[in-house]
């Protein structure tokens, strides 16, 4: 007798958030959606949510178009549809207001989207119970999460509390989302046993990514414990920092003797087919390569494997400075291996000073940079927490939600030497509504609203997207993003450098260069709050003597970048929050007349 049955998922959008940058186009979706549909496997596909809208608002595209055409095919056939909710942050990386929140899950149903995954960073369910609320009003299915990390305070009765919460709250569904990979297969069993053995009529999704080599043990002890679905991947975006293949997990289920649904070869290989298409169009030039290789090195730290290619590159000019110090001491110089070490060591003694949040966005990017700091500011005789800005204040600070574990003495002193204050106030109470100030602008902009309200929402959710993308700028963006891709490419055959290509296509602009090494920002958040990042726009106009950038040395002090001699914004050559050298180029700013 064949054990209980399972069903998949496929997670075709975090394919390639985990992978990349960009989202395939709506007529690129709308391509493969009959093709995933005959693979006759996959009882859930995940249509969009996380970075999806805002990414396709950056590459010119309607999100909402895209969201529409890509569900269509799946609701016709019967297949389920999610998406991917930060909760607190709904769509993107910073708060959003309770009256944005609840719009969404009325546009996400009206466009044909089943199912809302909520998850909160720090799996504080004060970010994650009014959502639940809000997608039951809005006619979708809350599906509650559990971010799964290892640590002392990561225990199968924490999470079991939890679930117990949110379930208690209205959630219909839990997944259990190991977004690094690193959840250890035992524990995953037991916690899923406890929840089934509790709840037999919640459904339990497993969403395990495959980075430091566990999720195939993972997926057989949730399965073998009483899990429902289980989220993979096909070919050429599976495995790596990914997600497991649909091929692989089917084998051994099925060999393992539960009841598991037929996958029609000849459609997965269509899908894989139209999948590298996309690749080979346009999307390859925003892949990491390094986030097609799977790392061990993952278990040490806990940080999910998509941030591996921002970290060495963090890393690098880190390992610099070092070395320069090293060496005015007579110290031997420290290899990047030295460095990886270092850092990952200093990732495990930092987590739990800061409470032990779930190293999942934004938290682990936070967790990272206070250790990569650490590094340079000990090296320097300065000790640790010398350089930590707002957004990683606002995590300690409770501004985000309240950490799992306990905030160290030293951090807490260290707070009161600043005046910054603790909270304990529920996080969405500290927001105001917004809805009202986004039709004004769309009403004096002679902007429709869309059907269900989807433009408004989408201008809420992502003004700093959708005002270029209105304007035509964001696509004229990534065409030059594109060209500028194909041109290192061609210019690497031909030993040219990539500054010497864009002097060229730039030969009636001012480069604008950075006057020392450091990080650049955009612009700044307040009161410890992630706030957007602003990004200028192609096309922009600036006056001699307008602040184009602002530079972070790694010292800590803030240098402003002028717009050289002003003009039109024609190119901009590094991304947010990048290192960059003395003398590095930022942008091309062309003079007008």
């Amino acid at each position: 007798m064949a054990k209980k049955k399972i069903q998949f998922s496929l997670v075709y959008r975090d394919m390639w958030q985990s992978s990349g940058k960009f989202q395939p186009r709506k007529d690129q979706l709308e391509r493969i959606a009959p093709v995933i549909i005959d693979m006759g496997c996959f009882a859930r596909v995940e249509t969009n949510g996380g970075a999806f809208e805002q990414v396709n608002l950056m590459a010119g595209e309607n999100p909402n178009l895209a969201v529409r055409a890509f569900c269509k095919p799946f609701n016709e056939v019967g297949i389920k549809t999610h998406m991917l909710d930060r909760g607190l942050n709904a769509l993107r990386m910073y708060p959003v207001p309770d009256d944005v929140r609840a719009l969404m899950y009325k546009v996400k149903h009206a466009q044909g989207v089943d199912i809302t995954r909520i998850f909160c960073g720090l799996n504080d369910t004060r970010n994650i119970i009014p959502s639940i609320k809000w997608a039951k009003e809005g006619g979708m299915t809350p599906q509650a999460t559990l971010c799964i990390t290892t640590s002392p305070v990561h225990t199968v009765e924490y999470y079991s509390r939890i679930a117990d919460e949110v379930i208690a709250a209205g959630a219909e569904e839990i997944c259990l989302k190991d977004m690094a990979g690193i959840g250890q297969p035992a524990m995953l069993g037991a916690l899923t046993k406890a929840i089934k053995t509790k709840h037999p009529d919640i459904i339990v999704q497993y969403h395990g990514h495959s980075g430091p080599g566990l999720s195939m043990a993972s997926i057989l002890e949730v399965c073998n414990n009483g899990a429902d679905i289980i989220d993979t991947a096909i070919e050429p975006l599976s495995w790596g920092k990914v997600h497991p293949d649909i091929i692989s997990v089917q084998s051994m289920l099925k060999n393992e003797g539960f009841e598991v649904a037929d996958l029609n070869m000849n459609a997965y290989m269509q899908a894989r087919t139209l999948t590298q298409e996309f690749i080979d169009d346009w999307l390859g030039y925003f892949i990491n390569p390094a986030n097609k290789h799977m790392s061990s090195l993952l278990l040490g730290s806990g940080l999910p494997g998509g941030m591996m290619g921002s970290m060495m590159a963090d890393l690098g000019p880190i390992q610099k400075m070092i070395n320069k110090l090293r060496a005015q001491k007579g110290e031997p110089e420290l290899t990047m291996d030295d460095m990886l070490v270092k850092l990952f060591n200093e990732v495990e003694f930092v987590w739990p000073k800061v409470g032990y949040p779930p190293l999942v966005t934004p938290f682990s990017q936070y967790t990272k940079n206070i250790a990569l700091m650490n590094l340079l500011t000990m090296e320097q005789g300065k000790g640790r927490y010398v350089m930590m800005d707002d957004a990683i204040w606002g995590m300690i600070l409770g501004k985000s939600g309240k950490v799992p574990g306990t905030i160290d003495p030293e951090l807490i002193e260290l707070a009161k030497k600043q005046n910054r204050e603790f909270t304990d106030a529920d996080p969405h109470t500290l927001l105001t509504n917004a809805l009202d100030g986004f039709r004004k602008e769309m009403d004096e902009n002679g902007w429709e609203y869309g059907p269900d309200d989807e433009e408004l929402f989408e201008l809420a959710m992502h003004p700093e997207q959708y005002r270029p993308f209105k304007s035509g700028q964001a696509k004229k963006q990534l065409l030059a993003d594109i060209q500028k891709a194909k041109d290192a490419k061609l210019g690497g055959g031909q030993k040219i450098s990539q500054e010497e290509i864009d002097a060229l296509k730039h030969a009636k602009a001012d480069a604008v260069k950075s006057p020392l090494a450091g990080q650049l920002i955009w612009s700044f958040g307040g009161e410890g709050v992630p706030a957007a990042c602003v990004e200028p726009f192609i096309g922009q106009t600036y006056k001699e003597g307008d602040i184009f950038c602002y530079l972070q040395t790694k010292w800590g002090e803030i240098v402003e970048i002028p717009a050289a001699m002003g003009g039109k914004l024609v190119d901009i050559s590094v991304k947010p929050g990048q290192n960059i050298r003395q003398g590095d180029t930022i942008a091309w700013i062309q003079r007008e007349g």
